[in-house]
């Protein structure tokens, strides 16, 4: 266990964890929502911040990040846990944590986490896999010390963080990916146990500190995919910026949703289209075969900027973040 940052005290040796949306009153010798902070003795614990779970090289596209160098190799880590239980999560084996005991990881310092980074040549390193939320101290010193070393921190979240929490974190981040997984509090209540509205106020906040931010929803048919709801959520990302990058991703079957039919392709195109007309610059297919939604266009003369193939991305048309055949500036993180 190490001291939890952002832990209030509550009296009768209760604390509060302001850390994410949540905000759990947790009593003594108990763990909140994320069953990973612990109120020890009236004082906040984590419990996972010094045990990584999962480290691995990845090209920066598998984030999904598009627009943050492409072509890249990001050292991407984890700790376990999560503040929602999503009932479609991919990643459950490392993310669900039931009881303390079912905290697994090695200890692996933010230094050598730094140090394994500029070994393998990342150019960033990315927390992800699970929800970087719940093991906010590794992540925060650890990006302190990238940012030290002249490498780049990545952040993808389900954004549930607090403001305090992204006050402390931000200054460190480089490049954000944030899943806004419907545009309904419903869905997020009875899907997630959590809510919509502090997803969106990340989202904007993230945006307002000049972080580079790019968001992706999972399609779930029936679920996430009324056409209303997609407008709305369309809308949002416009009021925001139209540079915005949305990926939208396609459902498999997974978990606690087994019974629920993989997203149709078309579905995805179709509501990529929507987005195009809305006004998005940048939308995106994920989880689809190679197709035109996977590349980069100029928004102004359409031409070919970066030709993607899975994860791998061939920049065609981009010099010095311009369009070469129309000079049109084009947004993102390209050095």
């Amino acid at each position: 266990m190490i001291k939890a940052l952002l832990g209030e005290t509550a009296g009768n040796h209760r604390v509060i964890c302001r850390l994410c949306a949540h905000e759990c009153r947790i009593a003594e010798g108990k763990t909140g929502i994320c069953r990973v902070r612990k109120n020890v003795g009236g004082e906040l614990f984590s419990l996972n911040s010094d045990r990584v779970v999962a480290a691995h090289i990845d090209p920066i596209e598998k984030k999904p990040l598009y627009h943050f160098l492409p072509g890249s190799r990001s050292f991407s880590v984890a700790a376990m846990g999560c503040n929602f239980s999503c009932r479609f999560c991919q990643n459950h084996a490392i993310s669900m944590v039931d009881e303390e005991t079912a905290i697994q990881g090695d200890a692996v310092a933010p230094e050598q986490l730094v140090a394994l980074a500029k070994e393998h040549n990342a150019r960033s390193i990315a927390y992800t896999y699970t929800e970087p939320t719940v093991f906010f101290e590794l992540v925060l010193e650890t990006a302190r010390r990238a940012r030290a070393a002249g490498i780049r921190n990545v952040l993808v979240s389900n954004g549930y963080l607090t403001s305090g929490a992204l006050a402390l974190l931000g200054p460190f981040l480089d490049g954000a990916n944030i899943d806004l997984k419907a545009f309904s509090d419903g869905f997020y209540r009875k899907y997630c146990s959590a809510r919509l509205q502090p997803v969106l106020e990340t989202i904007a906040a993230v945006k307002a500190m000049g972080i580079w931010l790019e968001v992706t929803t999972l399609l779930i048919p029936g679920l996430n995919d009324e056409p209303r709801q997609i407008a709305e959520l369309v809308g949002f990302l416009r009021g925001l910026d139209r540079d915005i990058p949305w990926h939208v991703s396609r459902f498999f079957p997974q978990y606690h949703m087994e019974d629920i039919p993989p997203t149709d392709a078309e579905s995805i195109c179709r509501y990529l289209r929507l987005a195009e007309d809305g006004g998005l610059h940048f939308p995106y297919g994920g989880n689809l075969p190679d197709s035109r939604w996977s590349h980069t266009l100029c928004p102004q003369c359409r031409g070919m900027l970066i030709e993607r193939s899975g994860y791998h991305a061939r920049i065609v048309g981009l010099h010095e973040g311009a369009c070469r055949s129309c000079g049109a500036a084009v947004a993102g993180v390209w050095s």
